[in-house]
C-alpha cells in the first residue's frame, strides 16, 4: 500500500512543468480560510494548525495524502478530490501559502500609515505562548533527532514540515498519533524516533519550539 502511495504521489508532485500561480492560489485558499484564516494562520487555538509559511512539498504531500485516504481526515477528504481541487490548484495553493509570512514581533508603523494598513499588519503577527518544559533538554533532543528533517531552526526542509511557529496543542496531537501509530512518521512502520521518548521529553520539546520561534522568516 505504501508502495502504491508513494508511486502516485511522485506521479501528482511532478508537475513541475506547472508554472506556479500565486494569485490563483490566493483565490483558493478562500475556501481554505474558513477554518485554518485569512492568513493561513489556522485557528480554535490550534484545532486547525497554521499552514502558512509551510514547506511547499508538505503541504503538496499531505493534500495528496488527504485525498487518498492514507491521512484519514473526514472533513479534507472532499475538498481534495480531483473535482474540487486538481493537481495544478494543489499546486498553487501550495506555493500561495508557503509564500505568505507570518512575523513573530509587533511591527514598526510610519508616521502616516493609515489605520488599515496598521490592523492588517496587526492581525498577521503570530506568536505562540511559551509552553511549560526543560529547554535544554528539548533543545538537545531537537537537535540529535529533529533537525536533521525539519532543520536546526524549526523550519523544515524538502517535504519535512515547518514546526517552530505551529500551534503546540496541534503538534502535540500530532505527536500522539505517531507515538500511537494512528498517523505514519516518516520511518517504515509503526514505531519511529518519537516512540523512545517519554512524555515529559515530548513536553520539552514543544518548549524548546515555542522559544526559537523568534528566529528568522
Amino acid at each position: 500500500m505504501k508502495v502504491i502511495f508513494v508511486i502516485l504521489l511522485l506521479l501528482s508532485y511532478g508537475l513541475t512543468s506547472h508554472a506556479q500561480n500565486l494569485e490563483r492560489g490566493k483565490e483558493i485558499n478562500g475556501t481554505c480560510a474558513g477554518c485554518h484564516g485569512e492568513f493561513g494562520q489556522g485557528g480554535k487555538k490550534g484545532e486547525y494548525p497554521r499552514i502558512a509559511g509551510q514547506r511547499v512539498g508538505h503541504l503538496v504531500e499531505q493534500l495528496l495524502a488527504f485525498r487518498l485516504r492514507s491521512r484519514m481526515n473526514l472533513p479534507m477528504f472532499p475538498y481534495t478530490q480531483e473535482r474540487e481541487l486538481s493537481d495544478a490548484d494543489i499546486q498553487d495553493v501550495s506555493a500561495y501559502l508557503a509564500s505568505v509570512e507570518l512575523p513573530t514581533k509587533w511591527p514598526e508603523f510610519k508616521t502616516d500609515d493609515d489605520a488599515l494598513t496598521r490592523l492588517t499588519a496587526m492581525e498577521k503577527v503570530m506568536i505562540i505562548p511559551r509552553a511549560p518544559g526543560n529547554l535544554e533538554n528539548g533543545g538537545h533532543i531537537y537537535q540529535q533527532d529533529c533537525a536533521l528533517c525539519h532543520a536546526p531552526d524549526g523550519l523544515g526542509k524538502r517535504k519535512f514540515p515547518r514546526l517552530v511557529g505551529q500551534y503546540s496543542s496541534y503538534l502535540k496531537k500530532q505527536m500522539d498519533a505517531f507515538v500511537a501509530g494512528e498517523r505514519p512518521h516518516d520511518e517504515e512502520g509503526k514505531v519511529g524516533v518519537l516512540n523512545k521518548l517519554k512524555e515529559q521529553d515530548l513536553q520539552d520539546l514543544l518548549a524548546y519550539l515555542t522559544l526559537i520561534q523568534s528566529g528568522p522568516q
